[in-house]
């Protein structure tokens, strides 16, 4: 019997013939037996956060989601082992429990932390590399069954390779994470003229410890966050008002806005200006997870790319130029943040100090023909896609923007020679193993 499976968009399913819940690394690895058996390839699921076609599959297809527990906890270093099913917003809050946290997080935290780790999921802070850069050792399940523990010492080409690898080198069953000190966070929100900020961007960037902005089409605004570290005792926000601002506003009036876009496309400008207008100003201190990640209930989909921080202020006019042409009603704002280097071979942010700009559009409108203007944008930055969110790539545009191709195609042939972690997307972004 086949069974549906569908990303959080939902403009992303597949049948998969078997679909296995696994509960244990043993329980995983007789789920590869059986695949290898009938022939079929493996893709696993985490969360369903990816706008791609990632992990679909009519083969076996592995949901982690009962792999979700926090397995180990050392206070004394900061190292914690957890299955790699368990989320981030799940994770963070089981940290709390242990005085610990993750250094940074997205604005979205439903992701499991393997599936945000081999995506090159991130957060912001020039000084802050992605969450996968977090990772101490991983524990790898190869298409045989037999177990692979990865970390610097015992592997390093495998070790840079596994950490982003776009599910391509076997099934992560368990990670160690380097955590921090639990800490609070002061977060503000303030709008500010688009060209002051444009303008200003390395004191903005530099100055605080995360910075992002967003700015709607269309709008003379940047609605500006800033997240940093103070010695205050967190001030949670009552339930009620904690609905009104994230759940009322952010999703329920952000989404009869953009319906109503949808349905008379020729009023975007002003509602986006309006919606820029209106954002308001906000101050919170609070948990650091509570303040980094905020629920998203509107519907979506997304492209980000990654490139140098030097071309940032640049490509975010040239992208804005693109967003406001009549043709594509862009409703969504732009996104921008910033990421410290890592030296993840696969990752969009390996070695160089990196901007992302993220761009949206609304469920149920046409996405590709703006995708496509922005993403010939971003090839003039040498642009790196994020490897979870929508792009037109293949391997032969992307292995010159990596350094270390070559060496990611050499560990993948020694861990899966048999090219059992694979589907369409993957052979079209990394090639056929």
């Amino acid at each position: 019997m086949s069974h549906e499976w569908r990303n959080w968009a939902g403009d992303q399913a597949c049948r998969p013939a078997i679909l296995e819940r696994p509960r244990a690394q043993a329980e995983v690895a007789d789920a590869l037996e059986r695949a290898r058996r009938a022939g079929h390839v493996v893709r696993v699921a985490g969360a369903g956060h990816s706008f791609t076609d990632t992990v679909l599959t009519d083969g076996t297809m592995l949901s982690l989601e009962r792999m979700n527990r926090v397995l180990d906890v050392d206070r004394g270093s900061g190292q914690v082992r957890v299955e790699a099913g368990i989320t981030l917003d799940r994770l963070s809050a089981a940290l709390y429990d242990h005085g610990l946290a993750l250094e940074n997080l997205g604005d979205i935290a439903v992701q499991s932390i393997a599936g945000a780790t081999a995506t090159g999921t991130h957060g912001t802070g020039a000084r802050l590399p992605n969450l996968s850069a977090n990772l101490r050792s991983l524990e790898l399940t190869l298409a045989h069954g037999s177990v692979l523990e990865v970390d610097e010492r015992s592997d390093p080409e495998a070790w840079r390779a596994a950490r982003v690898s776009v599910g391509a080198l076997g099934v992560v069953t368990a990670v160690t994470l380097q955590t921090v000190p639990a800490f609070t966070l002061e977060g503000v929100e303030a709008p500010r003229p688009l060209d002051e900020v444009l303008e200003n961007l390395d004191e903005l960037v530099d100055g605080n410890e995360h910075f992002e902005f967003f700015t709607f089409p269309h709008s003379p605004l940047a609605m500006t966050r800033t997240n940093n570290r103070v010695d205050l005792a967190a001030e949670p926000r009552s339930p009620v008002r904690e609905w009104m601002d994230d759940v009322l506003l952010r999703n329920h009036a952000f989404h009869a806005v953009t319906t109503l876009g949808r349905a008379r496309s020729g009023l975007i400008p002003r509602l986006n200006r309006l919606v820029s207008r209106v954002g308001g100003r906000s101050h919170r201190v609070d948990r650091s997870y509570r303040i980094f990640a905020t629920p998203r209930r509107v519907r979506f989909t997304e492209m980000e790319y990654a490139i140098p921080r030097v071309h940032a202020a640049e490509a975010v006019r040239a992208v804005r130029a693109v967003s406001e042409r009549r043709e594509y009603a862009v409703s969504f704002p732009l996104e921008v943040r910033w990421v410290a280097p890592d030296d993840a071979l696969l990752s969009p942010a390996c070695g160089r100090e990196t901007c992302y700009i993220a761009v949206h559009m609304f469920h149920g409108m046409p996405w590709e023909p703006y995708f496509r203007a922005v993403e010939e944008v971003m090839d003039g930055y040498d642009g790196r896609p994020h490897w979870g969110k929508r792009h037109f790539q293949d391997a032969e545009t992307l292995a010159p923007r990596y350094p270390g191709w070559d060496r990611f195609a050499a560990v993948r042939a020694r861990l899966d020679p048999e090219g059992r972690f694979t589907n369409a997307y993957v052979e079209r972004v990394l090639g056929r193993s």
